[in-house]
Protein backbone atom coordinates (compact mmCIF):
# COMPACT_ATOMS: atom_id res chain seq x y z
CA UNK A 1 0.00 0.00 0.00
CA UNK A 2 1.34 3.40 -0.99
CA UNK A 3 2.34 5.87 1.70
CA UNK A 4 -0.20 8.68 2.20
CA UNK A 5 0.68 12.11 0.89
CA UNK A 6 0.27 15.35 2.81
CA UNK A 7 -2.59 16.40 0.53
CA UNK A 8 -4.36 13.05 0.93
CA UNK A 9 -4.14 13.31 4.72
CA UNK A 10 -5.57 16.84 4.72
CA UNK A 11 -8.43 15.87 2.39
CA UNK A 12 -9.26 12.82 4.50
CA UNK A 13 -9.74 15.09 7.53
CA UNK A 14 -11.72 17.66 5.55
CA UNK A 15 -14.10 14.89 4.49
CA UNK A 16 -14.51 13.81 8.13
CA UNK A 17 -15.34 17.45 8.91
CA UNK A 18 -17.90 17.45 6.05
CA UNK A 19 -15.92 20.14 4.24
CA UNK A 20 -14.98 20.32 0.53
CA UNK A 21 -11.68 18.75 -0.46
CA UNK A 22 -8.86 20.87 -1.90
CA UNK A 23 -6.33 20.54 -4.70
CA UNK A 24 -3.47 21.87 -2.55
CA UNK A 25 -2.94 22.13 1.20
CA UNK A 26 -2.39 25.88 0.80
CA UNK A 27 -5.75 26.43 -0.92
CA UNK A 28 -7.60 28.15 1.90
CA UNK A 29 -7.45 29.01 5.60
CA UNK A 30 -9.12 25.79 6.72
CA UNK A 31 -6.89 23.49 4.64
CA UNK A 32 -3.80 25.32 5.94
CA UNK A 33 -5.03 24.85 9.51
CA UNK A 34 -5.71 21.16 8.96
CA UNK A 35 -2.22 20.84 7.49
CA UNK A 36 -0.77 22.25 10.71
CA UNK A 37 -2.86 19.83 12.76
CA UNK A 38 -1.66 16.89 10.67
CA UNK A 39 1.95 17.79 11.48
CA UNK A 40 1.10 18.24 15.18
CA UNK A 41 -0.53 14.81 15.30
CA UNK A 42 2.31 13.25 13.29
CA UNK A 43 4.84 14.50 15.82
CA UNK A 44 2.82 13.11 18.74
CA UNK A 45 2.53 9.68 17.11
CA UNK A 46 6.23 9.64 16.19
CA UNK A 47 7.22 10.45 19.77
CA UNK A 48 4.94 7.76 21.25
CA UNK A 49 6.91 4.76 20.01
CA UNK A 50 10.09 3.68 18.21
CA UNK A 51 8.44 2.95 14.85
CA UNK A 52 10.43 0.73 12.53
CA UNK A 53 9.49 2.97 9.59
CA UNK A 54 11.55 5.74 11.19
CA UNK A 55 14.72 3.67 11.65
CA UNK A 56 17.78 4.86 9.77
CA UNK A 57 21.56 4.45 9.80
CA UNK A 58 23.89 7.45 9.70
CA UNK A 59 27.60 7.08 9.07
CA UNK A 60 30.65 9.04 10.23
CA UNK A 61 34.04 8.64 8.55
CA UNK A 62 36.75 9.66 11.02
CA UNK A 63 39.66 11.95 10.20
CA UNK A 64 43.00 12.38 11.95
CA UNK A 65 43.20 14.17 15.32
CA UNK A 66 39.45 14.88 15.47
CA UNK A 67 37.18 13.77 18.30
CA UNK A 68 34.11 15.94 17.52
CA UNK A 69 31.77 15.42 14.54
CA UNK A 70 28.37 16.50 13.25
CA UNK A 71 25.86 13.67 12.94
CA UNK A 72 24.50 14.85 9.61
CA UNK A 73 20.82 14.08 9.09
CA UNK A 74 20.09 13.38 12.75
CA UNK A 75 18.24 16.51 13.83
CA UNK A 76 17.59 16.57 17.59
CA UNK A 77 14.56 14.30 18.16
CA UNK A 78 16.14 10.94 17.37
CA UNK A 79 16.33 7.84 19.59
CA UNK A 80 19.47 5.70 19.64
CA UNK A 81 19.33 2.00 18.80
CA UNK A 82 23.09 1.43 18.92
CA UNK A 83 26.43 2.89 17.80
CA UNK A 84 29.02 0.68 16.10
CA UNK A 85 32.63 0.94 15.00
CA UNK A 86 32.41 -1.39 12.01
CA UNK A 87 36.11 -1.06 11.26
CA UNK A 88 37.02 -2.62 14.62
CA UNK A 89 33.79 -4.61 15.05
CA UNK A 90 33.04 -2.88 18.33
CA UNK A 91 29.90 -1.36 19.87
CA UNK A 92 30.36 2.05 21.49
CA UNK A 93 28.80 3.06 24.82
CA UNK A 94 27.30 6.39 25.79
CA UNK A 95 28.84 8.35 28.70
CA UNK A 96 28.21 11.75 30.26
CA UNK A 97 29.80 15.00 29.07
CA UNK A 98 31.97 15.52 32.16
CA UNK A 99 33.52 12.06 31.90
CA UNK A 100 34.35 12.27 28.21
CA UNK A 101 35.84 15.76 28.66
CA UNK A 102 38.07 14.46 31.46
CA UNK A 103 39.18 11.47 29.39
CA UNK A 104 39.99 13.65 26.37
CA UNK A 105 41.94 16.10 28.53
CA UNK A 106 44.03 13.38 30.16
CA UNK A 107 44.59 11.22 27.08
CA UNK A 108 44.27 12.94 23.67
CA UNK A 109 46.08 10.14 21.84
CA UNK A 110 44.22 8.50 18.94
CA UNK A 111 42.96 4.93 19.18
CA UNK A 112 39.91 2.71 18.93
CA UNK A 113 36.86 4.72 20.12
CA UNK A 114 34.97 3.13 22.99
CA UNK A 115 32.63 5.91 24.12
CA UNK A 116 30.50 8.67 22.61
CA UNK A 117 28.65 11.68 23.97
CA UNK A 118 26.19 14.02 22.28
CA UNK A 119 27.51 17.55 22.67
CA UNK A 120 25.26 20.34 21.46
CA UNK A 121 23.68 21.19 18.13
CA UNK A 122 25.36 22.38 14.94
CA UNK A 123 24.10 25.44 13.04
CA UNK A 124 22.58 23.02 10.52
CA UNK A 125 20.24 21.76 13.24
CA UNK A 126 21.98 18.39 13.51
CA UNK A 127 23.40 16.96 16.73
CA UNK A 128 27.15 17.05 17.44
CA UNK A 129 28.92 14.03 18.92
CA UNK A 130 32.31 13.48 20.62
CA UNK A 131 34.28 10.23 20.82
CA UNK A 132 36.88 8.81 23.20
CA UNK A 133 39.54 7.73 22.61
CA UNK A 134 40.10 10.17 19.75
CA UNK A 135 39.37 8.00 16.69
CA UNK A 136 42.17 7.09 14.34
CA UNK A 137 41.72 8.29 10.77
CA UNK A 138 39.73 6.15 8.34
CA UNK A 139 37.30 4.46 10.74
CA UNK A 140 33.62 4.01 9.89
CA UNK A 141 31.19 4.64 12.74
CA UNK A 142 27.53 3.73 12.30
CA UNK A 143 24.66 5.29 14.28
CA UNK A 144 21.49 3.21 14.11
CA UNK A 145 18.70 5.59 15.05
CA UNK A 146 14.96 6.22 15.03
CA UNK A 147 14.66 9.62 13.32
CA UNK A 148 11.27 11.38 13.08
CA UNK A 149 10.46 12.96 9.74
CA UNK A 150 10.66 16.66 9.11
CA UNK A 151 7.32 18.46 8.90
CA UNK A 152 5.24 17.66 5.84
CA UNK A 153 5.33 20.72 3.57
CA UNK A 154 4.72 19.88 -0.09
CA UNK A 155 1.42 18.35 -1.24
CA UNK A 156 3.29 15.26 -2.43
CA UNK A 157 5.32 14.71 0.75
CA UNK A 158 4.64 11.21 2.06
CA UNK A 159 4.30 10.22 5.71
CA UNK A 160 6.14 7.29 7.31
CA UNK A 161 4.31 7.19 10.66
CA UNK A 162 1.16 5.03 11.03
CA UNK A 163 -1.65 6.67 9.11
CA UNK A 164 -4.79 6.00 11.16
CA UNK A 165 -3.65 7.40 14.54
CA UNK A 166 -2.23 10.49 12.82
CA UNK A 167 -5.56 11.08 11.04
CA UNK A 168 -7.61 10.57 14.18
CA UNK A 169 -5.31 12.77 16.24
CA UNK A 170 -5.52 15.58 13.69
CA UNK A 171 -9.30 15.15 13.42
CA UNK A 172 -9.70 15.46 17.20
CA UNK A 173 -7.63 18.65 17.13
CA UNK A 174 -9.73 20.01 14.27
CA UNK A 175 -12.93 19.44 16.24
CA UNK A 176 -11.47 21.34 19.19
CA UNK A 177 -10.60 24.24 16.90
CA UNK A 178 -14.03 24.37 15.26
CA UNK A 179 -16.20 23.46 18.24
CA UNK A 180 -18.99 20.91 18.40
CA UNK A 181 -21.36 20.87 15.44
CA UNK A 182 -23.68 17.95 16.10
CA UNK A 183 -21.25 15.29 14.88
CA UNK A 184 -18.56 13.38 16.74
CA UNK A 185 -17.35 15.49 19.67
CA UNK A 186 -13.67 16.16 20.33
CA UNK A 187 -13.43 13.99 23.46
CA UNK A 188 -14.89 11.02 21.58
CA UNK A 189 -12.52 11.64 18.69
CA UNK A 190 -9.55 11.85 21.06
CA UNK A 191 -10.61 8.56 22.61
CA UNK A 192 -10.62 6.96 19.16
CA UNK A 193 -7.15 8.41 18.56
CA UNK A 194 -5.77 6.90 21.78
CA UNK A 195 -7.30 3.52 20.97
CA UNK A 196 -5.92 3.61 17.43
CA UNK A 197 -2.45 4.56 18.67
CA UNK A 198 -2.49 1.74 21.24
CA UNK A 199 -3.57 -0.73 18.55
CA UNK A 200 -0.82 0.41 16.19
CA UNK A 201 1.80 0.04 18.93
CA UNK A 202 0.51 -3.41 19.86
CA UNK A 203 0.67 -4.58 16.25
CA UNK A 204 4.16 -3.20 15.71
CA UNK A 205 5.53 -4.45 19.04
CA UNK A 206 4.39 -7.98 18.17
CA UNK A 207 6.89 -7.91 15.31
CA UNK A 208 9.76 -6.40 17.32
CA UNK A 209 9.97 -8.12 20.69
CA UNK A 210 12.80 -5.84 21.83
CA UNK A 211 10.29 -2.96 22.04
CA UNK A 212 8.18 -3.97 25.04
CA UNK A 213 7.20 -0.71 26.74
CA UNK A 214 5.72 2.62 25.66
CA UNK A 215 4.23 5.71 27.20
CA UNK A 216 0.93 7.32 26.34
CA UNK A 217 1.28 10.92 25.17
Amino acid sequence: MALPTYLELVNDILIRMREPTVTTVQENVLSKLVGKLVNDSKRQVEDAYSWNSLSNTLMIETIADTYGYVLTGSGTRFKVIDVQDTSNRYQLNNIDSKSISTYLLNDPNPGKPMYYNFNGVHTTGDTKVDFYPVPSAGLTLYFNLYIPQEKLVADTDTMLAPEEPVLLGAFARALVERGEDGGLNSSEAYGLFKASLADAIAIESSRYVEEETWEAV
